[in-house]
């Protein structure tokens, strides 16, 4: 515990397919420090990103490891009670759609990224889907809400009442000919179409999964929820926009969510 406060410091990961990004956050949620980045360098294995974790703490304290209480990590695809499922990205030779390899897509499947975070720091760590930490930053507790990010790909999570349901890789659904939701609405896609024509893909990807959630409340957010463009907002009354930062201030109230207050 910190001391001086009485109150747990976090450490706040969030990870994507392009970079990772850390701060330190108060038993509110606030941060304590600016934020720190660093482009993931493929290839990508579960002791680098231990690697990358220890350099950003090191520079938020200034040169030496910064005086945190717990860590919270959330990073894409299938994670359950902290073991990667299953990830999209860091499996890959160099990023998204680049070919897997076998050795990194072995090392990454059924690691205990929880343990190895607690190992190798000596504090307590939770470590969730990225969209799942984004969520608890930004939802109201109160009835069905959907939280969706738009990034390298689709980041999801689904609450009822505020309690997190087992995670569904909605991203990989199949959408049409053999496409998935990642496919249509992934970075690089976004990149390709433009922010317009993109844009109109995710009110259409919106529309298609209404009647397989039928939410109370809607959360788009993410790097790239800032590109959906006026226009088609406006088409979308209903959409809560969120800031990129949920991603990280989540890192506090997602213990609660999970009914961990270590």
């Amino acid at each position: 515990m910190d001391q001086s406060h009485g109150h747990p410091i976090t450490l706040a990961v969030d990870c994507g397919g392009g970079g990772i990004k850390s701060c330190i956050l108060d038993a509110g949620g606030f941060q304590r420090s600016d934020v720190v980045r660093t482009q993931v360098p493929y290839p990508f294995s579960p002791e680098d990103l231990l690697q990358v974790v220890a350099q950003q703490l090191e520079d938020l304290g200034g040169g030496t490891p910064a005086q945190i209480d717990r860590i919270t990590l959330g990073m894409p695809g299938m994670i359950r009670h902290g073991v990667v499922v299953y990830t999209p990205h860091y499996i890959r030779r160099a990023g998204p759609h680049t070919r897997i390899l076998p050795n990194l897509e072995h090392a990454w499947t059924g690691q205990d990224m929880q343990s190895a975070l607690e190992a190798r720091f000596g504090v307590p760590t939770l470590v969730l889907n990225d969209a799942e930490v984004a969520a608890a930053g930004i939802v109201s507790g109160k009835g069905l809400e959907l939280v969706l990010t738009l990034g390298t790909g689709l980041g999801s999570a689904f609450l009822d009442n505020g309690v997190l349901a087992p995670h569904l890789e909605v991203s990989h659904a199949t959408v049409r000919w053999g496409l998935t939701y990642d496919d249509i609405l992934g970075e690089h896609e976004r990149l390709r179409l433009g922010d317009s024509a993109w844009s109109r893909r995710v009110l259409k990807a919106m529309e298609s999964l209404w009647p397989v959630f039928r939410w109370d409340q809607l959360y788009i957010g993410g790097g790239n929820a800032a590109r959906v463009t006026d226009s088609v907002r406006a088409r979308m009354p209903g959409v809560n926009w969120v800031p990129n930062m949920a991603g990280m201030n989540g890192g506090v109230r997602a213990w609660s969510m999970i009914g961990r207050e270590d």
